[in-house]
């Protein structure tokens, strides 16, 4: 494994923690068709790569719809994406949906557009899912991601909640897959970097990203500098949950829970009654067909 090159290690090493994130979570049945949102950024660029990868030895059968929605920004480079998957070969379209405009009259110049213009493309997937036909849609969100939404919710919201790697729209019509929960920021950063993918730029509207996701995502790097291995125990943390030991009173009234115990295991059996969509086990996706 050593004597292999970085690329092929790196997009191993990306593999197998998307793979396990597969399983886990159940996100992909046999016959899905999946529409995967690429916007120009390493994230995307990455989870459609390492999923068309993983589609033809994969133990189910699934097909991919790449798909990039130019939202009006002035000066968007969306040929080179365009150019790109058309090399490639994949199955691509490129839809063009002018939210710039309902953004920038909708928000007081100064502020973000961010928050916004993502719940306008969210809807824009789930209806362009309908339209094409796609049973599941794939979002390039990463562990470094969901760790400082854990944390953004903890400190400013007053929840204990990340992103789920699997949820459902609330019409129920459209599932939303997240491959990339296990896999660190850096792996991707320097995959991208190795594939050369033709990266878009995320802010030609000017606005700037949330500045208390920034503040937060500077705050784990920082800790991580100074104790390697952080990040990788916080998202353990996430796979190892002690509702007993929450101050959730209605969470311990639906686990029938009078008194928490010291060496409290992680209650995933009872856990599982809390579920109202029970599906049937997938295949595992880590093994060769």
């Amino acid at each position: 494994m050593s004597d292999l090159p970085p690329e092929v290690r790196l997009e191993k090493r990306l593999g197998r923690a998307m793979a396990k994130a597969i399983d886990d979570f159940q996100m992909i049945a046999e016959g899905d068709r999946i529409l995967v949102a690429v916007s120009g950024g390493k994230d995307s660029y990455t989870l459609h790569h390492l999923l068309a990868s993983l589609a033809p030895r994969a133990p189910v059968s699934f097909s991919l719809l790449a798909v990039n929605i130019d939202q009006g920004h002035p000066g968007y480079p969306g040929h080179l994406l365009t150019e790109y998957m058309q090399k490639a070969g994949h199955d691509f379209r490129m839809v063009h949906e002018d939210t710039y405009s309902i953004v920038t009259d909708k928000i007081p110049e100064g502020k973000t557009y961010c928050s916004l213009c993502s719940r306008l493309r969210r809807g824009i997937l789930y209806r362009l899912a309908t339209e094409l036909g796609c049973t599941k849609i794939a979002l390039g969100h990463h562990r470094d991601d969901i760790l400082v939404t854990l944390l953004l919710n903890l400190f400013f919201a007053g929840q204990m909640k990340a992103m789920p790697p699997k949820l459902v729209s609330d019409d129920g019509a459209h599932v939303v897959i997240r491959p990339l929960a296990y896999c660190a920021e850096e792996d991707i950063a320097a995959y991208a970097a190795k594939k050369a993918f033709p990266i878009l730029p995320c802010d030609l509207c000017g606005s700037q990203d949330n500045l208390q996701r920034k503040i937060v995502g500077n705050l784990v790097a920082t800790i991580e500098r100074d104790h390697p291995g952080v990040r990788a125990s916080m998202l353990a943390a996430l796979t190892n949950v002690r509702p007993s030991h929450l101050l959730d009173k209605e969470l311990w009234k639906k686990l029938g829970l009078e008194v928490a115990r010291e060496d409290a295991p992680a209650e995933a059996g009872k856990l599982l009654t809390l579920s109202s969509r029970p599906e049937a086990p997938a295949a595992p996706l880590a093994s060769s067909r």
